[in-house]
């Protein structure tokens, strides 16, 4: 495996442009000549599709929902971070990848993190055009709230609906292609695997969940924006649908699969209730620039909140990091809040997963009302899940998992290192090292869409011109077959355990040994376990009725196998990174106060793992992290 990031010689500040003043392109009149399949409809999919089409190319794109608009990234809450600087506070664009890589506890490429800043402020003007509907001041001006990490109010936002609104701005736009004949949308598909004829990426196979048909797509090049893998612990935030399979099926034909164990788990959560539970509930971080998290000073207290006095609360994020408090980074405020329950400060008593997330004091200061306009259907959807109301008592929270910052390795480009496949968006590991900012995901999702891929695209497929296939060549049709001999598989083994139990099996596994925290002993017991797993599923697994027509028990079992799969692979990865750095804690490489120790000689790199075939171990390769504008530092958030 070739791994050339292909990074822009010249200063950090200058490499975009310089990329694309010498890259090659595609004129308007030879674009519609060209056609392009992008996989995924959320952010990073509808926004690549519906700039990619606007430009001329024949783009067609597909999703397994049924409709684009049911994308997670409707889920997306808090807002989206750009150097605007509307409130004069000293942000620019320098600022934000300083945070940035600082989050990313200076795991990810400057040139990525770089051109993410600066792509960020043509965003807001691109959605404002769109008419997305951001929060204004009683001026006018676009209203700005601050994330964890941070100390300037960057983040715009519509209440807690932004991923919502900055869609619906990029549905419009595909509807505008599909309407002018340039986008062929194809909904209720999912990817199978992708082709690769003569070395290129020239297809995808899909299966159709209504009537069960496999059929083949052929282009001169496939995106995929299929989102992370959170759901591999099967208890998460994203969507219960939301799966790696795309993406992993590119991984098995050759694509390198980058940072695995860089998962991110959200610290502002509704704690499990229970094993009924299929996934968790996100409440946005923009509830700690107003919100107060505190759990009671003396263990295993159960009086109610409202009982226990000022003097016996303690805010453990103000008073150990003074300079941030509750605005930590999402990596910091999810592990401090495991640590006081592990040590028995949890709010319901011994073994309590869960802290408390106060607004007495913003309310008392700034009125019911102002919060209401803030923070209302965040509010009331915590009173529809729990009964309560966060206006009148505290909300009760714990992290889980929500963003996943390994993913597809790609250039600088977006390419992966099969020709003719590119990935965007959660999809791919580019910008955010070993912990993403809050805020961040809805920016690069978008920048990746609407701001690079329209623009690099070009200097590939310049080279291919009129080199067109046919789904209808032997390489497509041998996929095909695979395909089938596959869902047979599946369907042939005739058990007794249903997909849902034994993805519940590894999650329990997953976020036992590879969650918030990591050892050598865990993980090597995990890899153990999941190939426990693996066996079981491939000797007794049930799926009831037939491939044909709709079977999401089919559609299930195969999600599974490969977060079977990918668990193993992120266990390994886990192992083989000695160190801990971002939301990576090996418990062997911590200070006492439980914050990370990086091993900047040996692991200043991102590992990307070769796929080599069922039943052989995976080969590592990796790829440097070079250091020309910050030198790694120590993390402190005091």
């Amino acid at each position: 495996m070739e791994l050339n990031a292909g990074i822009p010689e010249g200063p950090v500040d200058e490499k975009w442009e310089r990329h694309l003043e010498h890259i090659k392109l595609v004129g308007p009149n030879n674009r519609p000549k060209y056609d392009v399949i992008v996989v995924g409809t959320g952010l990073a999919g509808a926004s690549a599709a519906a700039s990619l089409a606007a430009q001329g190319y024949n783009v067609t794109s597909f999703c397994f929902q049924d409709t684009p608009r049911r994308a997670h990234s409707i889920a997306a809450q808090g807002g989206i971070n750009a150097a605007k600087n509307y409130r004069d506070d000293g942000d620019t664009v320098y600022r934000l990848f300083y945070d940035t890589q600082k989050g990313g506890d200076f795991r990810s490429r400057e040139a990525n993190v770089y051109r993410l800043s600066q792509l960020s402020r043509n965003i807001i003007d691109q959605a404002t055009a769109q008419g997305v509907p951001f929060a204004r001041e009683y001026g006018g001006m676009l209203a700005n709230r601050s994330f964890g990490g941070v100390l300037v109010s960057r983040t715009f936002y519509c209440r807690g609906q932004t991923g919502q609104q900055l869609l619906l701005g990029a549905y419009q736009g595909m509807q505008q292609q599909i309407n002018d004949g340039r986008l062929k949308m194809n909904h209720r598909c999912e990817l199978q695997d992708i082709v690769v004829v003569d070395g290129r990426c020239r297809g995808i196979v899909v299966r159709d969940l209504v009537t069960g048909e496999i059929r083949s797509h052929s282009a001169d090049a496939v995106v995929l924006a299929t989102g992370g893998y959170g759901n591999v612990y099967f208890k998460s935030t994203n969507a219960i649908n939301c799966n790696v399979t795309a993406a992993w099926r590119a991984h098995r034909r050759g694509a390198g699969m980058a940072n695995p164990c860089y998962v991110q788990i959200h610290p502002t959560c509704i704690p499990v209730s229970g094993n009924f539970q299929c996934k968790l509930t996100l409440m946005s971080e923009s509830l700690r620039n107003d919100g107060r998290v505190w759990v009671p000073k003396e263990k295993n207290d159960t009086r109610p909140p409202e009982q226990i006095p000022e003097q016996d609360r303690y805010y453990y994020l103000e008073e150990r990091y003074p300079s941030f408090g509750n605005l930590v980074p999402r990596d910091v405020a999810s592990r401090n809040a495991k640590i006081v329950c592990d040590d028995g400060f949890g709010v319901d008593g011994e073994g309590s997963r869960a802290v408390y997330l106060d607004f007495k004091d913003a309310l008392a200061r700034e009125g019911h009302q102002v919060i209401s306009e803030r923070y209302g259907n965040l509010f009331q959807m915590y009173t529809d899940i729990t009964g309560k109301s966060p206006y009148q008592v505290p909300f009760r929270i714990y992290p889980a998992v929500h963003y996943v910052m390994g993913g597809l390795w790609v250039d600088y480009n977006l390419m992966t290192n099969i020709p003719g496949l590119y990935a965007v968006g959660e999809c791919n590991f580019s910008d955010h090292g070993a912990n993403r900012l809050g805020a961040s995901s809805m920016m690069q999702c978008l920048a990746d869409g609407y701001f690079v891929l329209p623009q690099t695209i070009g200097d590939y497929l310049h080279d291919i011109y009129q080199d067109k296939v046919s789904s209808d060549q032997p390489e497509f049709k041998a996929v095909e077959q695979q395909v089938q001999e596959r869902i047979d598989r599946l369907m042939g083994i005739g058990g007794k355990q249903t997909p849902l139990a034994l993805h519940r099996k590894l999650g329990e596994v997953v976020w036992e040994h590879c969650g918030m925290a990591r050892n050598a002993e865990g993980l090597r017991k995990a890899i153990g376990d999941i190939a426990d797993i693996r066996e079981e599923f491939w000797n007794d697994l049930l799926i009831p009725g037939g491939d044909k027509g709709v079977n999401q028990s089919l559609e299930r079992a195969g999600r599974v196998s490969d977060f079977i799969d990918l668990a193993d692979l992120m266990c390994r990865d886990a192992l083989d990174r000695d160190e801990s750095c971002g939301c990576h804690l090996r418990e062997e490489h911590q200070t006492k106060e439980g914050e990370v120790i990086r091993n900047d000689e040996k692991f200043a790199n991102v590992s990307v793992w070769e796929h080599k075939g069922d039943g052989e171990p995976h080969e590592k390769h990796e790829e440097p992290i070079d250091f020309e504008v910050l030198q790694p530092m120590t993390r402190s958030y005091k």
